[in-house]
């Protein structure tokens, strides 16, 4: 619209010089000319009026009122500038509000029509009808394009915020994920680990004087369960894969190890306890991921075997099935009612007061979940406890 507006005061201004040679009024129509050009010029200096403001500054306005008056006077002068009124439409369509530039536009438009008017040797119906017709198209034509413009602006404001809340959405659930990995983590080989350390340390404190080398190896198991303690807490961290599955360990030997440390040949607090490994089917790479979490599960369920079931044996069995595998714990202890959300009262045993206790089956029962796997328990009050973990497994293409 700049550029149409120049070629049609250009134009206009060469026009009038090649019909009238030499007149009285050329000097002031020439500098008329370029007063117009030059003012025009500093428009976009002074800023459009921006889309929220429903007035333009008094500053535009004076711009604005200065721009029509010099072209108005050049009509008076010199008719053939009445074309550069084109231009002037749209500028006073986006400077000020719809009914003045509606106004301003139906002013320009009449001195359009009289220019041509004065330039016609006769009556034209054209020169009276085209004017306002080429005038309510320009109008027409800018408001469509406002409406469409606002729309957009709107549409790009809602994705703007509905982005911004996705991302907050985003930012909070992968902190709740965050801390539903560490309270997981957490609960599977600190809590565990810190439980087993108080039972020995309490053991050895009873056996202090008695029998002072169980103590002293009771300290010991304890000492080599905080180092390993340390080791995951650091892993966890960092979210790398269990300290018994580093380099490469696979999963039926990581669980043998944990069998293995889990036993307790000596009578302590809760009695001695054999953990047996047992492997079943062909054993088949699986992901980090799976591996971790199934040692993650036989963790939890020893931890609590270990804490509230007072058994004396307990069955670990991993199961290559083709399309899934399956880690059962068995154990033959007190036994609860799967119906008790805590799952700690046996028959012999009453509910845990602690409040703030019972993470695990539901940890468990997540890792699994997040996996499309399922965890079962089966259970009875005095007749032991096996807990079933059962995760899918991607056929091998």
């Amino acid at each position: 619209m700049h550029v149409a507006f120049f070629l049609l005061l250009g134009a206009s201004l060469a026009r009038f010089l090649i019909r009238h040679p030499g007149e009285p009024r050329t000097p002031w129509i020439i500098v008329l000319s370029l007063a117009l050009a030059l003012l025009y010029v500093l428009g976009p200096a002074l800023g459009p009026r921006t889309h929220d403001e429903r007035r333009p500054t008094p500053r535009r306005l004076i711009w604005l009122g200065a721009v029509v008056a010099i072209w108005v006077v050049l009509v008076l002068l010199a008719p053939s500038f009445a074309w550069c009124a084109v231009p002037l439409f749209y500028t006073g369509l986006r400077t000020l509000p719809a009914g003045a530039a509606s106004l301003l536009v139906g002013v320009l438009t009449a001195f359009v029509v009289a220019a041509q008017l004065r330039l016609s040797t006769g009556f034209d119906p054209n020169l009276l009808l085209a004017p306002p017709a080429i005038a309510a198209l320009a109008t027409a034509v800018f408001v469509h394009m406002e409406r469409q413009a606002a729309r957009q602006r709107a549409l790009i404001d809602d994705l703007i915020r509905t982005r911004r809340e996705l991302a907050a959405t985003e930012r909070r659930e992968g902190t709740l994920a965050e801390r539903q990995r560490l309270s997981m983590e957490i609960h599977d080989t600190l809590a565990q680990g810190l439980s087993s350390q108080q039972m020995l340390l309490q053991a050895a404190d009873r056996t202090w004087d008695t029998s002072p080398e169980t103590a002293r190896g009771h300290v010991r198991t304890a000492t080599d369960i905080t180092a390993r303690n340390l080791a995951e807490a650091r892993r966890f961290v960092h979210d790398l894969a269990p300290a018994d599955l580093a380099d490469g360990t696979p999963l039926p030997d990581a669980l043998r190890q944990l069998a293995a440390r889990a036993s307790r040949s000596t009578p302590d607090a809760t009695g001695a306890l054999a953990v047996r490994f047992h492997l079943d089917g062909t054993p088949t790479p699986l992901p980090d991921r799976v591996q971790s979490a199934l040692l993650r599960v036989a963790q939890g369920a020893l931890a609590n075997v270990d804490e509230h079931a007072f058994a004396s044996s307990v069955a670990l069995t991993l199961s290559y099935l083709g399309d899934q595998v399956v880690l059962d714990v068995a154990d033959d202890g007190h036994g609860f009612d799967p119906a008790d959300a805590s799952g700690r009262a046996g028959p012999e045993r009453p509910a845990d007061p602690a409040p703030d206790r019972g993470h695990g089956l539901p940890a468990m029962r997540a890792r699994v979940r997040q996996l499309g796997g399922t965890l079962t328990i089966e259970s009875a009050p005095g007749e032991g406890t096996v807990l079933s973990a059962a995760v899918p497994l991607e056929p091998t293409p």
